[in-house]
């Protein structure tokens, strides 16, 4: 599986953990629902910058690094 597609999944894994939608993780963020629903899907592999995967790390507690964690394929 790509990474950017188990960055997603993860992504989405801790936004469902928080009890939060799409809509109300992209407006913390800063970012549009539409771009966090292309990252989060696992047939668009959605490249995410490091400043907005530190903002997802930051709004969650949860070290960056938990993201970068990946299956073996």
């Amino acid at each position: 599986m790509p990474r950017f597609i188990q960055i997603g999944l993860r992504i989405a894994y801790y936004r469902k953990l928080n009890e939060m939608t799409q809509d109300q993780l992209a407006e913390r963020i800063g970012i549009t629902s539409k771009y966090l629903s292309q990252v989060e899907t696992p047939s668009c592999v959605q490249p995410i910058s490091l400043k907005t995967l530190f903002a997802i790390a930051d709004l969650f507690h949860v070290p960056p690094h938990k993201f970068l964690e990946f299956d073996k394929d």
